[in-house]
């Protein structure tokens, strides 16, 4: 059992957490069910009831009033407001109204469809009017499980809006046999757009269970190169980790000795994964035992403070 108390918490910074109103009048919610084609999440991963966390998993709504309590509580210094697609689909109001209001204390990343011939356009206004840090891009999944809207030829025109604003680019990329299918493309984007922080969540989410690279194979290897790739350690991956017996220190640990700790950064993943945000921080914090003290500081708060809060993106 874990001794960390509150008040020994490390400084935090939360790099995706998502928010969700408790005002539906004026944030009315519009949700989504996932596509018949989505990847498979077994019970236990986010926020499903099952698994090992029991039939009745723990939901908290974190409205902004309450995420600025718990971050108090854990010591976070920050947090990346990430749009809750499954909500409010297009309609980033939320975390852009709350970025607004605290801006010291939350960086807004944006969800917009990528074949949408107005995406563009609305980064500009954002990054105009609220400061924005980064764009989360969706479109439709093929059949297959592929999402060739990456690199279309319209979501281009909002990575060159990016590009010109120096934003941060938060892909979450999940096709057949992982993130890995992916990885050639996102290589290639990060090249033509060097001034882009491109963030990927969830590790990209390899195949954990596959060898002793924890699915962090040959394909992600390739990553280790490119210098503007980030990768976020979440509340998804430490899920699938409790749920397949696999032992997140050291996957944590493979993942910061292929990128180094000042490419990895932590994310809560409320909003979606389930469990107290108490919670999530200690499960974090239990994560990280394999890590050095400075490599802890770094996944912990540093690298995820100087990717999402930049002079331009608070100016």
């Amino acid at each position: 059992m874990s001794t960390t108390t509150t008040s020994q918490r490390p400084l935090l910074f939360d790099s995706h957490a998502h928010l969700v109103a408790d005002d539906q009048q004026a944030y009315p919610r519009n949700p989504m069910t996932r596509a018949a084609n989505a990847p498979y999440r077994a019970p236990g991963v986010i926020g499903k009831p099952g698994g090992k966390h029991g039939p009745n998993p723990v939901h908290e709504v974190p409205d902004a009033s309450r995420v600025l309590r718990w971050m108090l509580e854990e010591n976070v210094d920050g947090i990346v407001a990430v749009q809750k697609r499954m909500i409010y689909r297009y309609d980033n109001s939320y975390i852009l109204d709350s970025s607004d209001r605290y801006p010291d204390l939350f960086s807004a990343v944006v969800i917009l469809d990528a074949q949408d011939a107005t995406t563009p356009d609305l980064v500009r206004r954002f990054v105009q009017d609220h400061a924005l840090v980064g764009v989360r891009l969706f479109g439709g999944r093929e059949p297959d499980g592929g999402m060739p809207w990456l690199n279309s030829v319209q979501a281009l025109k909002t990575w060159e809006v990016a590009q010109e604003f120096a934003l941060v680019m938060d892909l979450e990329v999940l096709s057949t046999g992982g993130g890995g299918p992916s990885i050639p493309a996102i290589i290639a984007l990060a090249r033509a757009y060097p001034k882009v922080r491109v963030v990927l969540d969830h590790l990209l989410e390899p195949e954990m269970d596959e060898g002793a690279d924890f699915g962090l194979d040959h394909r992600y290897e390739t990553l280790a190169g490119e210098p503007n790739i980030f990768f976020k350690f979440t509340s998804i991956n430490l899920d699938i980790c409790r749920e397949a017996d696999i032992s997140a220190d050291q996957v944590l640990r493979r993942a910061v000795d292929l990128y180094g700790a000042d490419r990895v950064m932590w994310g809560s993943d409320i909003g979606t994964s389930s469990g107290t945000y108490k919670e999530m921080v200690q499960r974090m914090i239990d994560a990280s035992t394999l890590l050095s003290p400075v490599e802890q500081a770094a996944v912990f708060h540093d690298t995820g403070k100087r990717v999402f809060v930049t002079d331009a993106a608070k100016a």
